[in-house]
């Protein structure tokens, strides 16, 4: 929260001791009660700006009723030194604070006087964090699950550094394992069907287009040359070809989706710098593994799961999980970042309670943090959609670029958090209408700005208003909308500790829709010069930090729509 929200709680938290203690030196307590209390927003704004239940949380400590004690604190309370106009006892002994109009003023001219810097703080203490996200295997095209996790973690990276942290962008190449030597198999069959050899790919191969594609673009460079090499040597020379240009074309397409990365990492960088032999000796120096049959097995029982696993199998080769711990030591122990996350499919989910317990036991228990995603239904009509119309197959990222607006995949792919599975519907991400959230809240954007456009016509120039003028906005509508931007940090804070971007999303959607209410319900044109200023300040608050949100996600906050 800003620190202005946070001296407004102190300064209820110390009335409240000090309440605490008058009522005691008068006999309404039978004792000083020591034990914590909380805070609150209520969510009902009938029970007051801020909510206590010190009343309730002292009852079995002084063995008195929580209404009593409320009421006992009501009565010895002092508010002058604090924001808080009142205080009362409700229910079963909440204490309800209402804030008086200096609170209000304040934030505003907190807002203005922060700019572009408000709703950011310094939770994170500048700890350096690396989230890995989208790292699509380079085999083929990118599908539906890695847009909503390149949208979710681009964002999330976005949000933790708001809230202080140092962070970089991570793409996982994974250019090793079974899937390139099926990469490789692949291609080798279509770059000989290309010239006649009838021979099947198997099943289990990968029959894709792109496939078919990469053998054709070998064989129009190499010609027939590499038909009588060595098996080996002729996938070894597909793979060396093809596999950087998916990776260019991945990278293309995510920075059309304005996904830059600040590093691609690629797997067999682990295997040459020694760190996939290194971290096998260190799972059998830790204590965590021992021998049996022959294999390396780590003990799974004794770091919360059912059975143990084998990590190094009898043959002496490392099982599929060991270049996962490699690449975490490499995060968090050779490039020396405090935390990793790493946003996941939840196809993922029994992988990473293996992983994570591996981690947890390495390098301490919470520093590698897995974000997994929910599966997306594309919907159109109200049916759901399998495949595109335009090539007949299974929808992927690049597709939803040719079709969708960026602004509004980057958006409508974070309008909930990872753990809720979502309905994607194409048509409203389309729709230019209030339908549409984030046509409704770009529109907010430029409705305020058309507002300092008609001023400046008329020859009204905004100025700095006094705190006295401040306080004026004192309507319903000007009350909740400062209400938000008040609550803004503390959401954004959330929103990093929590690994949930849609918060923010919400508080975007939110403060839209406040001020769609307050410009029907309040004028600004005509009011009382006084009262005039104080409400485009209001404004000017509301298109910055609606404007700060927008391009927080890198979504365009225009002026005119």
């Amino acid at each position: 929260m800003s620190f202005l929200v946070q001296e407004a709680q102190m300064q209820i938290k110390q009335a409240i001791e000090a309440a605490a203690r008058a009522a005691f030196a008068a006999g309404a307590l039978p004792a000083l009660p020591q034990g914590p209390f909380t805070l609150e927003t209520p969510a009902d704004r009938r029970n007051g700006d801020l909510s206590s239940n010190a009343a309730m949380a002292w009852a079995r400590e002084l063995r008195s009723p929580p209404r009593k004690i409320a009421e006992a604190l009501v009565n010895h309370i002092e508010l002058s030194n604090t924001y808080a106009l009142r205080c009362e006892a409700a229910g079963a002994g909440f204490l309800n604070f209402y804030y008086g109009d200096a609170y209000f003023a304040d934030i505003v001219a907190d807002v203005l006087a922060k700019g572009d810097a408000y709703g950011r703080s310094n939770i994170g203490e500048g700890q350096r964090v690396l989230v890995e996200f989208v790292s699509a295997n380079p085999t083929g095209p990118m599908h539906m699950g890695n847009a909503r996790g390149g949208a979710l973690g681009d964002c999330l990276a976005t949000v933790l550094e708001a809230a202080g942290y140092e962070i970089e962008r991570e793409f996982y190449v994974n250019d090793g394992g079974k899937q390139i030597e099926n990469f490789g198999l692949s291609l080798d069959v279509r770059y000989r069907q290309h010239f006649g050899e009838e021979i099947e790919l198997p099943d289990d191969g990968y029959h894709g287009e792109d496939i078919t594609q990469r053998a054709k673009e070998f064989a129009e460079k190499f010609g027939d040359s590499y038909l009588a090499k060595p098996e080996q040597e002729r996938r070894k020379a597909l793979v060396d070809f093809a596999l950087p240009l998916n990776v260019e074309q991945i990278r293309v397409n995510l920075e059309r989706y304005r996904i830059k990365y600040d590093t691609w990492f690629y797997e067999s960088t682990l295997y040459k710098n020694g760190e996939v032999d290194r971290v096998i000796e260190l799972l059998r120096e830790s204590g965590q593994t021992y021998e049996a049959e022959g294999a390396l097995w780590f003990k799974g029982t004794e770091y919360g799961l059912d059975k143990d696993f084998v990590v190094v199998r009898s043959n002496g080769l490392p099982t599929y999980i060991v270049p996962d711990i490699a690449y975490h030591h490499n995060k968090l122990v050779t490039r020396g970042f405090d935390r990793s996350i790493l946003v996941l499919g939840s196809d993922h989910h029994g992988h990473t309670i293996r992983l994570g317990a591996v981690l947890d036991a390495m390098f301490g228990k919470g520093r590698a943090q897995f974000v997994l995603t929910q599966l997306v239904k594309l919907v159109q009509g109200g049916q759901v959609v399998r495949m595109s119309k335009r090539t007949g197959k299974s929808i992927s990222l690049e597709d939803l670029l040719d079709d969708i607006p960026i602004d509004a995949l980057r958006f409508l792919f974070n309008m909930c958090g990872p753990a809720s599975a979502m309905d994607f519907d194409l048509d409203l991400a389309v729709e230019q209408s209030a339908k549409n959230p984030v046509y409704y809240c770009q529109y907010a954007h430029a409705r305020i700005c058309s507002i300092f456009r008609r001023f400046e016509e008329e020859g009204i120039e905004p100025r700095a208003c006094t705190k006295e003028e401040l306080c004026l906005l004192s309507t319903t509508e000007e009350r909740e909308l400062i209400r938000l931007l008040a609550a803004l940090t503390g959401e954004i804070a959330e929103a990093a500790r929590a690994c949930d971007p849609a918060r923010v999303t919400r508080c975007c959607m939110e403060l839209a829709g406040q001020f769609h209410k307050f410009y029907n319900a309040c004028r600004v044109m005509g009011e009382e010069e006084s009262l005039l200023q104080a409400r485009l300040s209001l404004c000017a608050c509301v298109r910055d930090v609606l404007g700060n949100l927008l391009r927080m996600f890198k979504i365009d906050a225009p002026e005119r729509m």
